[in-house]
Protein backbone atom coordinates (compact mmCIF):
# COMPACT_ATOMS: atom_id res chain seq x y z
CA UNK A 1 0.00 0.00 0.00
CA UNK A 2 0.91 3.08 -0.90
CA UNK A 3 0.21 5.90 2.07
CA UNK A 4 1.25 8.53 1.01
CA UNK A 5 -1.37 8.81 -2.27
CA UNK A 6 -4.08 7.52 0.56
CA UNK A 7 -2.94 10.43 2.81
CA UNK A 8 -2.99 12.86 -0.79
CA UNK A 9 -6.65 12.13 -0.95
CA UNK A 10 -7.32 12.34 2.71
CA UNK A 11 -5.56 15.61 2.97
CA UNK A 12 -7.34 16.72 -0.27
CA UNK A 13 -10.75 15.53 0.79
CA UNK A 14 -10.16 17.60 4.21
CA UNK A 15 -8.64 20.71 2.83
CA UNK A 16 -11.74 21.50 0.90
CA UNK A 17 -14.34 20.22 4.07
CA UNK A 18 -12.36 22.19 6.31
CA UNK A 19 -12.76 25.02 4.52
CA UNK A 20 -16.36 24.60 3.88
CA UNK A 21 -16.64 24.68 7.91
CA UNK A 22 -14.55 27.44 8.40
CA UNK A 23 -16.58 29.77 5.83
CA UNK A 24 -19.28 28.65 8.28
CA UNK A 25 -20.86 26.06 5.75
CA UNK A 26 -22.32 22.98 6.06
CA UNK A 27 -20.60 19.54 4.90
CA UNK A 28 -23.71 18.09 3.76
CA UNK A 29 -24.40 21.15 1.34
CA UNK A 30 -21.96 19.55 -0.66
CA UNK A 31 -23.43 16.46 -1.00
CA UNK A 32 -25.54 16.65 -3.99
CA UNK A 33 -26.47 13.63 -5.73
CA UNK A 34 -27.75 15.21 -9.13
CA UNK A 35 -24.51 17.30 -9.24
CA UNK A 36 -22.41 13.94 -8.92
CA UNK A 37 -23.94 12.40 -11.11
CA UNK A 38 -23.87 14.58 -13.97
CA UNK A 39 -20.10 15.43 -13.71
CA UNK A 40 -19.32 11.83 -12.92
CA UNK A 41 -21.40 10.23 -15.11
CA UNK A 42 -21.21 12.91 -18.07
CA UNK A 43 -17.30 12.76 -17.95
CA UNK A 44 -16.48 9.03 -18.07
CA UNK A 45 -19.28 9.04 -20.86
CA UNK A 46 -16.94 11.22 -22.80
CA UNK A 47 -14.07 9.86 -22.23
CA UNK A 48 -15.03 6.82 -23.21
CA UNK A 49 -16.41 8.21 -26.72
CA UNK A 50 -13.09 8.74 -27.36
CA UNK A 51 -11.82 5.62 -26.62
CA UNK A 52 -11.50 2.13 -27.15
CA UNK A 53 -13.40 -0.02 -24.73
CA UNK A 54 -10.20 -2.22 -23.84
CA UNK A 55 -8.09 0.68 -23.25
CA UNK A 56 -10.78 2.24 -21.15
CA UNK A 57 -11.12 -0.95 -18.68
CA UNK A 58 -7.35 -1.01 -18.68
CA UNK A 59 -7.11 2.84 -17.65
CA UNK A 60 -9.77 2.06 -14.97
CA UNK A 61 -7.87 -1.34 -13.80
CA UNK A 62 -4.70 0.87 -13.25
CA UNK A 63 -5.86 3.17 -10.65
CA UNK A 64 -5.15 0.30 -8.21
CA UNK A 65 -1.46 0.75 -9.01
CA UNK A 66 -1.72 4.49 -7.60
CA UNK A 67 -2.61 2.81 -4.28
CA UNK A 68 -0.60 -0.44 -4.12
CA UNK A 69 1.95 0.60 -7.03
CA UNK A 70 4.32 -2.50 -8.30
CA UNK A 71 6.95 -3.66 -6.35
CA UNK A 72 10.73 -2.48 -6.64
CA UNK A 73 12.38 -5.10 -9.53
CA UNK A 74 15.29 -3.18 -9.65
CA UNK A 75 17.71 -4.91 -7.24
CA UNK A 76 15.45 -8.85 -8.39
CA UNK A 77 16.57 -7.68 -12.33
CA UNK A 78 20.04 -6.57 -11.21
CA UNK A 79 20.90 -10.08 -9.52
CA UNK A 80 19.21 -11.62 -12.65
CA UNK A 81 21.68 -9.69 -15.33
CA UNK A 82 24.35 -10.90 -13.39
CA UNK A 83 23.93 -13.99 -13.36
CA UNK A 84 22.87 -14.51 -17.14
CA UNK A 85 25.81 -12.83 -17.98
CA UNK A 86 28.07 -14.98 -15.92
CA UNK A 87 26.64 -17.98 -17.36
CA UNK A 88 26.94 -16.80 -20.71
CA UNK A 89 30.42 -16.23 -20.41
CA UNK A 90 30.96 -19.10 -18.40
CA UNK A 91 28.60 -21.59 -20.02
CA UNK A 92 27.74 -20.03 -23.57
CA UNK A 93 24.76 -18.18 -24.81
CA UNK A 94 22.39 -21.88 -24.79
CA UNK A 95 23.41 -22.16 -21.09
CA UNK A 96 20.72 -19.03 -20.59
CA UNK A 97 17.20 -21.70 -21.45
CA UNK A 98 17.20 -22.57 -17.73
CA UNK A 99 16.78 -18.96 -16.99
CA UNK A 100 14.10 -18.18 -19.98
CA UNK A 101 12.28 -20.99 -18.33
CA UNK A 102 12.08 -19.73 -14.70
CA UNK A 103 11.84 -16.53 -15.51
CA UNK A 104 8.00 -14.92 -14.66
CA UNK A 105 8.51 -11.52 -16.47
CA UNK A 106 7.46 -11.90 -20.01
CA UNK A 107 9.81 -9.24 -21.76
CA UNK A 108 13.13 -11.16 -20.08
CA UNK A 109 11.77 -14.46 -21.51
CA UNK A 110 11.42 -12.86 -24.82
CA UNK A 111 14.90 -11.45 -24.69
CA UNK A 112 16.38 -14.63 -23.25
CA UNK A 113 14.70 -16.56 -25.91
CA UNK A 114 16.15 -14.74 -28.33
CA UNK A 115 19.64 -15.10 -27.44
CA UNK A 116 19.58 -18.51 -27.30
CA UNK A 117 17.89 -19.06 -30.93
CA UNK A 118 20.72 -17.44 -32.33
CA UNK A 119 19.50 -14.30 -33.21
CA UNK A 120 21.71 -11.69 -34.52
CA UNK A 121 22.46 -8.74 -31.68
CA UNK A 122 21.24 -6.15 -34.42
CA UNK A 123 17.72 -7.71 -34.82
CA UNK A 124 17.36 -8.35 -31.00
CA UNK A 125 17.64 -5.30 -30.51
CA UNK A 126 15.13 -3.93 -32.84
CA UNK A 127 12.79 -6.30 -31.92
CA UNK A 128 13.08 -6.09 -28.63
CA UNK A 129 13.08 -2.07 -29.07
CA UNK A 130 9.70 -2.85 -31.20
CA UNK A 131 8.49 -4.87 -28.26
CA UNK A 132 8.98 -1.54 -25.79
CA UNK A 133 7.23 0.60 -28.09
CA UNK A 134 4.13 -1.42 -28.14
CA UNK A 135 3.95 -1.92 -24.56
CA UNK A 136 4.81 1.86 -23.73
CA UNK A 137 2.02 2.89 -26.41
CA UNK A 138 -0.24 0.68 -24.65
CA UNK A 139 0.40 1.58 -21.13
CA UNK A 140 0.08 5.66 -22.26
CA UNK A 141 -2.72 4.94 -23.86
CA UNK A 142 -4.72 3.53 -20.65
CA UNK A 143 -3.35 6.34 -18.71
CA UNK A 144 -4.31 8.57 -20.69
CA UNK A 145 -8.01 8.09 -20.16
CA UNK A 146 -7.38 10.28 -16.86
CA UNK A 147 -5.82 13.08 -17.82
CA UNK A 148 -8.76 13.12 -20.71
CA UNK A 149 -10.98 13.13 -17.47
CA UNK A 150 -9.21 15.65 -16.29
CA UNK A 151 -9.80 18.11 -19.26
CA UNK A 152 -13.68 16.99 -19.47
CA UNK A 153 -14.70 17.37 -16.02
CA UNK A 154 -14.47 21.05 -15.56
CA UNK A 155 -16.51 21.86 -18.11
CA UNK A 156 -19.19 18.70 -17.80
CA UNK A 157 -19.30 21.11 -14.26
CA UNK A 158 -20.46 24.18 -16.05
CA UNK A 159 -22.98 22.09 -17.74
CA UNK A 160 -24.33 20.55 -14.26
CA UNK A 161 -24.43 24.51 -13.33
CA UNK A 162 -26.53 25.68 -16.28
CA UNK A 163 -29.10 22.66 -16.15
CA UNK A 164 -29.05 23.86 -12.41
CA UNK A 165 -29.75 27.68 -13.44
CA UNK A 166 -32.32 26.10 -15.88
CA UNK A 167 -34.03 24.40 -13.14
CA UNK A 168 -34.08 27.79 -11.15
CA UNK A 169 -35.48 29.53 -13.87
CA UNK A 170 -38.39 26.98 -14.42
CA UNK A 171 -39.06 27.67 -10.84
CA UNK A 172 -38.89 31.22 -9.72
CA UNK A 173 -42.91 30.71 -9.11
CA UNK A 174 -42.04 28.23 -6.23
CA UNK A 175 -39.41 29.89 -3.74
CA UNK A 176 -39.38 26.09 -2.24
CA UNK A 177 -37.69 24.58 -4.66
CA UNK A 178 -34.62 27.48 -5.75
CA UNK A 179 -32.49 26.64 -3.58
CA UNK A 180 -32.27 22.84 -4.50
CA UNK A 181 -31.42 24.40 -8.47
CA UNK A 182 -28.82 26.76 -6.80
CA UNK A 183 -27.25 23.89 -4.81
CA UNK A 184 -26.45 21.67 -8.07
CA UNK A 185 -25.53 24.60 -9.87
CA UNK A 186 -22.64 25.72 -7.36
CA UNK A 187 -21.96 22.02 -6.25
CA UNK A 188 -21.33 20.85 -10.01
CA UNK A 189 -18.57 23.58 -10.67
CA UNK A 190 -16.78 22.92 -7.26
CA UNK A 191 -17.05 18.68 -8.44
CA UNK A 192 -16.00 19.40 -11.85
CA UNK A 193 -12.86 21.10 -10.90
CA UNK A 194 -12.05 19.46 -7.65
CA UNK A 195 -12.28 16.12 -9.44
CA UNK A 196 -9.82 17.20 -12.13
CA UNK A 197 -7.58 18.96 -9.83
CA UNK A 198 -7.45 16.73 -6.97
CA UNK A 199 -7.92 13.28 -8.03
CA UNK A 200 -7.74 12.60 -11.82
CA UNK A 201 -4.33 14.70 -12.87
CA UNK A 202 -2.82 13.34 -9.60
CA UNK A 203 -4.03 9.87 -10.77
CA UNK A 204 -2.63 10.58 -14.33
CA UNK A 205 0.73 12.03 -13.04
CA UNK A 206 1.02 9.06 -10.81
CA UNK A 207 0.35 6.64 -13.71
CA UNK A 208 2.84 7.90 -15.75
CA UNK A 209 5.70 8.19 -13.57
CA UNK A 210 5.24 4.28 -12.70
CA UNK A 211 5.14 3.64 -16.44
CA UNK A 212 8.15 5.34 -17.07
CA UNK A 213 9.60 3.08 -15.04
CA UNK A 214 8.67 0.36 -16.25
CA UNK A 215 10.07 1.11 -19.60
CA UNK A 216 13.30 2.09 -18.16
CA UNK A 217 13.62 -1.35 -16.59
CA UNK A 218 12.81 -2.86 -20.16
CA UNK A 219 15.01 -0.29 -22.18
CA UNK A 220 17.99 -1.51 -19.92
CA UNK A 221 17.19 -5.22 -20.18
CA UNK A 222 17.02 -4.88 -23.73
CA UNK A 223 20.41 -3.20 -23.33
CA UNK A 224 22.18 -5.62 -21.66
CA UNK A 225 20.48 -8.53 -24.22
CA UNK A 226 22.08 -6.72 -26.74
CA UNK A 227 25.88 -6.83 -24.79
CA UNK A 228 25.54 -10.24 -23.78
CA UNK A 229 24.65 -11.43 -27.67
CA UNK A 230 27.45 -9.37 -28.74
CA UNK A 231 30.09 -10.59 -25.82
CA UNK A 232 30.78 -7.07 -24.78
CA UNK A 233 32.92 -6.13 -21.44
CA UNK A 234 31.48 -7.58 -18.04
CA UNK A 235 32.55 -3.27 -17.19
CA UNK A 236 29.98 -2.55 -19.88
CA UNK A 237 27.37 -4.75 -18.29
CA UNK A 238 27.88 -3.34 -14.76
CA UNK A 239 27.52 -0.12 -15.98
CA UNK A 240 24.13 -0.78 -16.87
CA UNK A 241 23.01 -2.12 -13.65
CA UNK A 242 24.87 0.81 -11.87
CA UNK A 243 22.12 3.07 -14.02
CA UNK A 244 19.52 0.50 -12.79
CA UNK A 245 19.79 0.70 -9.62
CA UNK A 246 20.15 4.95 -9.78
CA UNK A 247 16.59 5.42 -11.30
CA UNK A 248 13.62 6.42 -8.59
Amino acid sequence: MDWASVAGVLLALAGVIVGQMLEGGKVTSLLQPAAFAIVVIGTFGAVLLQTRFKTFVRGLRMLRLVFAPPQDTRAALAREINAWNLAARRDGLLSLERYMLSSKDQFNVKGLRLIVDGIAPEKLRQLLDTEITAYETAERQAVRIWESAAGYSPTIGILGAVLGLIHVMENLTDPSKLGAGIAVAFVSTIYGVGLANLFFYPIANKLKAIVTQAVHQQEIAAAVFYDIATGDHTRVIDERIATLMREH
